[in-house]
């Protein structure tokens, strides 16, 4: 028979707190040697790749038209944003800012022949035999940019444009 170990507790607080200490005193750490080898945390580097975040777009003037669409469709989404979203000025503005040739550029009235808003603009620059081209409209949920063919006579817009004398 093992003997029996009892404790007084005598209005608790310190009392306790010494037999606590003496309890964990008793207690021993394993040593290294005991502890299972799986058990300890491996010092290797993961080898999966961080992830990257791509470059913003950017204006590549020595790039194509489908190169430079992405930062076309930036500069004309943040416009859109604004408060100024129809509003062919802005869009012209707002491209010559980010370094697109005003002279290369087009667009299209704000306001129908009666004077009412347009239900949509468009705005284009001519980027070598190609034109990128943008549109945006009170009906669309957001502008649409794409890449087309030059039309004849070096344009990218069919019909009455605005002139850009500012």
């Amino acid at each position: 028979m093992q003997p029996r170990r009892s404790f007084l507790v005598i209005g608790g607080g310190l009392t306790t707190v010494v037999a606590a200490l003496v309890l964990a005193a008793c207690a021993q750490a394993p040593k290294p040697e005991d502890v299972p080898t799986s058990a300890v945390p491996s010092a290797s580097v993961s080898a999966s790749p961080t992830p990257t975040t791509p470059p913003a777009p950017a204006l590549h003037p020595d790039g194509t038209a489908d190169e430079n669409l992405p930062y076309f469709a930036l500069v004309t989404q943040q416009v859109w944003a604004g408060p100024e979203r129809m509003a062919g000025r802005a869009y012209i503005d707002a491209l010559v800012a980010a370094g697109f040739d005003k002279s290369r550029m087009q667009v299209t009235r704000d306001q129908t022949a009666i004077g009412n808003a347009a239900d949509s603009i468009q705005f284009s620059v001519v980027w070598d035999d190609q034109c990128l081209i943008g549109q945006a409209g009170a009906a669309f949920p957001e502008p649409a940019t794409v890449v087309l063919p030059i039309l004849e006579g070096g344009t990218c817009l069919i019909g009455d444009t605005r002139p850009i004398d500012w």
